[in-house]
């Protein structure tokens, strides 16, 4: 298959007729209304530093119900000592930010590179983008970011700085939206550190039909109200 080539107009090609890799097309912006339109479709875009921008829809899909969860003896432990505090939506630029300098520090590659951090910021400032913060004795110690749509939650990252710091905000996450008819975590890709936590792959027809139900619902009310920055 021929990979598409995007220009400004506002448009995707199916996601059926991605690669077998998951790539559908290349070129194109990080505007606030084409990622919007991109996660409403099941794409999102993941690329390297120095090369055009990618967009994906990869076939099976990581999905996480709220409800198959999974929390280990010794995650139960942590949580019940309440060792950490948890806040929504009060430093979403340092948690992308630090999602990417973790991996730099690992010697890991990042998608994340300036121009995807601010397209993202853009959207925390629509109301689109949260984040979901752990904090340690006042210090920033892990967290997530993700975009918002309908009852979908579309993981982006998440980053740790102490142990099991990135899988309590996943919990805290997960217990927003449990209660939520028909809410559930897109994860994107597979990593066996989001399947031990119960994500399970699920085809790319069916994300994509339960995409198109979830997506239509009201976004419920789960984030605090707070001011533009």
């Amino acid at each position: 298959m021929a990979i598409f080539s995007l220009n400004k107009d506002l448009v995707f090609p199916p996601p059926e007729l991605a690669e077998p890799d998951g790539l559908l097309a290349i070129g194109g912006d990080l505007s606030p209304r084409r990622l919007l339109l991109a996660y409403r479709h099941g794409i999102f875009p993941w690329y390297a530093p120095g090369t055009p921008i990618l967009w994906w829809s990869p076939d099976p899909r990581l999905v996480l119900f709220p409800r198959e969860l999974k929390v280990s003896h010794s995650l139960r432990r942590v949580l019940k000592k309440g060792r950490f505090q948890i806040t929504c939506d009060t430093a979403f630029r340092d948690v992308i930010e630090a999602c990417a300098s973790v991996r730099l520090r690992k010697g890991d590659e990042t998608w994340l590179v300036p121009d995807m951090i601010e397209a993202y910021h853009r959207l925390y400032q629509l109301g689109a983008a949260h984040s979901v913060e752990t904090w340690l004795d006042g210090r920033l110690v892990g967290g997530l970011y993700g975009v918002a749509l309908g009852r979908v939650f579309f993981g982006e990252s998440m980053f740790s700085l102490v142990s099991d710091a990135s899988k309590v905000a996943l919990v805290h996450l997960v217990e927003r939206l449990k209660d939520v008819d028909d809410a559930f975590i897109d994860c994107q890709v597979t990593t066996g550190h989001l399947k031990r936590l119960g994500a399970r792959e699920i085809s790319r027809s069916e994300f994509l039909q339960k995409l198109k139900w979830a997506i239509r619902a009201p976004t419920p009310v789960l984030w605090p109200t707070r001011q533009a920055s």
